[in-house]
């Protein structure tokens, strides 16, 4: 299955690594959401200037795979696909490639999944993805290989 997918690039700062040197884990999960806000600012401006108006979007899981380690200086490229869509939910996978010193190399795969909510004075309720944002991902989603 072919995967088409955003890819949003990193440089990895010093102040991004511990003490031994290497990106501390939960980097990765940031990583993630600077993708997706760079995605949203870059293809569904409208969802974006809705958040001004009550729209939410409310991380509800996430998770990661580490594969390889990165270090300081390391460029990596983020690439991100749309796994589905489904009701006010929409889930996103990760695929993290090490692109510059070196060869490339996948070094870890992360998912997220995001609810669109309404926020309602203290409350929030769940409200169907945004037009604008399901065209957006659409390119992004998952294609199967001819056979």
């Amino acid at each position: 299955m072919t995967r088409p997918a955003y890819v949003h690039r990193h440089r990895v700062p010093f102040e991004e690594t511990n003490l031994t040197g290497n990106v501390y884990f939960a980097h990765y999960v940031r990583w993630q959401g600077h993708c997706r806000e760079s995605f949203l600012a870059e293809h569904a401006p409208q969802t974006v200037a809705a958040l001004d108006d009550g729209l939410a979007l409310v991380t509800v899981a996430c998770g990661m795979e580490y594969l390889r380690e990165c270090r300081a200086l390391d460029d990596i490229d983020i690439h991100m696909s749309l796994r589905h869509v489904a009701g006010s939910r929409v889930t996103m996978d990760f695929a993290y490639w090490r692109a510059a010193p070196g060869p490339r190399e996948l070094v870890a795969r992360g998912h997220q999944t995001i609810a669109c909510m309404r926020r309602d004075g203290d409350r929030m309720e769940p409200e169907p993805v945004p037009l604008e944002l399901r065209a957006a991902l659409e390119p992004y989603q998952p294609v199967a290989a001819v056979r």
